[in-house]
């Protein structure tokens, strides 16, 4: 042998003796020995006391997964027992983490290329107590102290690829929150298909977007405040979180009351490393969709009670903000359906609110927690903080504007079919709600009412305080025979009912923006009829004195009916009000006061042809809205009417109220000859007897 040969030779002894030594050492080393510097090291750099009080130790074994000769590489499989996290200096308690047992491999070959490849993590007896102070201090946040910014990054990367985990505990106490939870994970009998909580249909959806969810494996159990409200809750969830794979869908079950709402949802989390999104179906019910802001941070009205069930999708890391969809979703809000598509994004610099809603029979009744015209009970029961007086009938419930700048909206309602009552048949209702930067506009807020149509186009500007408020509303050909379908008289009129108004005020409340407001109100009337029935129909029952004061039990024919009222400062008074009928012309005059809830009117009939009134003096209405007065005035009628005309104060609310005037089809309008001559300063034709 030459001495190449010989050189050769005893390298390469020398170096498979090498490697049996190192083997033999990693095999056989006492782990345990390196706790110590471990400790420290860790401690130091987190800034927290760490520690590995157990065991440490290393088992060499192949990985049954891995092909041709790779597979006859051992890999390392590391155990720590007893492993403690501890808490920053401000806590009171000294854990934050505990772990009874830690276990995982790693990749060899992946450290020849600076990769440390971790398939799998599995945890045993999991505990953490979270914390977070007012101040804004998080035990889950980590100090590390600064890098030397001259430093080359580490070319080092750390790869895991799943966690698994079993039974554990959490409790979290987040003061900025007001939220203290604390959760139970146990072990499952045995493990439960995903299909048989969510149903073969989502299964299999699951399955086509390219990845079969796990088993339900544990229990979880939840009990607490949630922004100050109480929570309970149970549920389940898989038992391996894939945080490498974004597409492994992880299983969520989980059904929690807080407050008083209820939320049932089923269905999968994936890319939970980062949170990533959200495929669920979720169930809401409470008593006021109001109730939901404190939860969620979305501004919603308040509400009868509701319930809902939808598919909700949330993808968490969009570049425009977490979104969410509540998709196809179907419920009640109170006695009406509802259904539709809903969009959340949460945007810069506010979150936005989106979507249509549809309600196929709404009524009208659901509609009164908007405004705050729902009974005290009722106000209680969805959780308001107002109370209706009961001698005030406009609703003092206080919008929450404040609500109005933490969320854009744009939104498109519609209620195809209103249910109100026989007597005043509302049709349909659309409107297209808009919040921007706590201003609120409904515009069109439209219903079909007997036949026509109601407009109107609303602002409020939740910005101001006290809130601003605009309202512009036109009512057109409103059939009276349709407006009032049970008054026999009625059902052969060609008469309608058209009106305008224009209205602004300021206030938190639709008492105080009535109470406050300036504008004008007009009303006309045309071919109609009148009696005490028609009062009791409509709940007037100062109107059935007055009417039958006037004109007994029978039925009266109204060839016009014409109202223009000014109001200022919440002051409505009347510029021109009359009612031409068959027997007479009847003139109010007076004020509503809206900010008092107080009536004063005078009403002054003037008698045609040769069948008189047996009435000698004026009928009043005064007092209060929710319970009015009506009586005889202590003094003789006069001739009212020619007084008006001589004062010139009609003519103009007459030129006004005639652009009122829309014939139905070939009939004439009643009301233009008696507008025309108030017009031209002339007094109505009657012939005293």
């Amino acid at each position: 042998m030459t001495r190449t040969r010989k050189i050769l030779a005893w390298s390469c002894a020398s170096f498979v003796l090498l490697i049996a030594i190192v083997v033999l050492v990693l095999v056989f080393f006492d782990w345990n020995r390196i706790k110590p510097p471990l400790n420290a090291k860790v401690s130091e750099e987190l800034h927290r006391p760490f520690a590995i009080n157990g065991n440490l130790a290393v088992v060499w074994q192949r990985e049954p997964d891995e092909g041709g000769w790779r597979a006859w590489i051992p890999w390392p499989h590391v155990i720590a027992e007893d492993l403690t996290l501890g808490n920053p200096d401000w806590s009171k308690t000294p854990q934050m983490v505990t772990l009874k047992r830690v276990e995982l491999r790693i990749s060899p070959l992946a450290l020849l290329a600076q990769r440390v490849v971790i398939p799998r993590i599995d945890l045993t007896e999991p505990s953490a107590q979270l914390q977070r102070l007012a101040d804004g201090r998080a035990n889950w946040t980590f100090k590390f102290d600064p890098k030397d910014p001259n430093a080359e990054p580490s070319n080092w990367v750390v790869d895991i690829g799943a966690i698994g985990f079993d039974k554990g505990h959490v409790t979290l106490d987040d003061q900025t929150l007001k939220t203290q939870l604390d959760v139970v994970i146990d072990l499952l009998g045995k493990p439960i298909p995903f299909g048989e909580i969510v149903g073969d249909a989502d299964a299999k959806k699951a399955l086509e977007k390219g990845s079969a969810p796990q088993d339900y494996a544990f229990a979880l159990k939840v009990k607490g405040q949630y922004h100050g409200q109480k929570l309970d809750g149970s549920g389940k969830i898989g038992g391996l979180l894939a945080l490498q794979d974004a597409a492994k869908p992880f299983p969520l079950q989980a059904q929690a009351r807080i407050g008083d709402t209820s939320i049932a949802l089923a269905g999968t989390l994936t890319d939970p490393m980062n949170l990533g999104a959200l495929d669920l179906r979720l169930k809401l019910s409470g008593s006021s969709l109001g109730n939901l802001y404190p939860l969620t941070g979305v501004t919603l009205p308040d509400s009868p009670a509701y319930s809902t069930d939808g598919h909700l999708i949330a993808k968490l890391h969009e570049a425009s903000g977490a979104s969410f969809q509540y998709e196809n979703f179907n419920g009640k809000i109170g006695n009406s359906d509802i259904h539709g598509n809903l969009g959340y994004v949460a945007s810069q610099p506010r979150p936005k609110l989106t979507g249509a809603l549809v309600s196929n029979q709404l009524l009208m009744a659901d509609l009164a927690p908007l405004i705050g015209a729902d009974s005290n009970a009722k106000q209680k029961a969805r959780g308001g903080e107002s109370k209706q007086p009961a001698t005030k009938v406009l609703p003092v419930e206080e919008f929450r504007t404040e609500r109005w700048r933490d969320m854009d909206a744009d939104v498109e309602f519609t209620g195809k079919r209103i249910v109100h009552s026989a007597e005043l048949p509302f049709t349909d209702l659309y409107t297209h709600l808009v919040l921007n930067d706590g201003q609120l506009s409904l515009e069109p807020l439209r219903f079909g009412v007997a036949g026509g149509k109601l407009d109107a186009q609303i602002r409020l500007n939740g910005r101001t305080t006290p809130m601003e408020g605009q309202a512009k509303l036109t009512a057109r050909n409103f059939k009276l025979k349709q407006l009032f379908p049970t008054f026999e008289p009625m059902k052969t009129s060609f008469g309608e009912l058209n009106g305008d108004a224009d209205i602004s005020g300021r206030g938190n409340s639709v008492a105080a923006l009535l109470g406050t407001s300036n504008g004008d109100l007009k009303m006309l009337i045309n071919d109609g009829a009148i009696s005490r029935g028609l009062m009791e129909i409509a709940g007037l029952n100062v109107g059935n004195y007055v009417v039958g004061r006037l004109f007994g039990d029978k039925e009266v024919k109204i060839n016009c009916a014409a109202a223009d009222f000014g109001i200022k400062s919440g002051l409505a008074t009347t510029r021109l009000f009359v009612f031409d009928t068959e027997n007479a012309i009847i003139y109010i005059d007076g004020t509503a006061n809206m900010a008092s809830e107080q009536l004063d009117l005078t009403i002054t009939p003037e008698s045609k042809g040769f069948r008189l009134f047996s009435l000698r003096s004026p009928l009043y209405v005064n007092g209060p809205f929710i319970k009015p007065n009506a009586g005889v005035k202590a003094v003789p009628l006069m001739l009212r009417g020619a007084g008006m005309v001589a004062l010139g104060v009609i003519a103009g609310p007459a030129a006004g109220l005639l652009a009122l005037v829309a014939p139905s089809g070939d009939e004439p309008n009643q009301c233009a000859p008696l507008l025309q001559q108030m017009k031209e300063g002339k007094a109505p034709k009657t012939v005293k007897g």
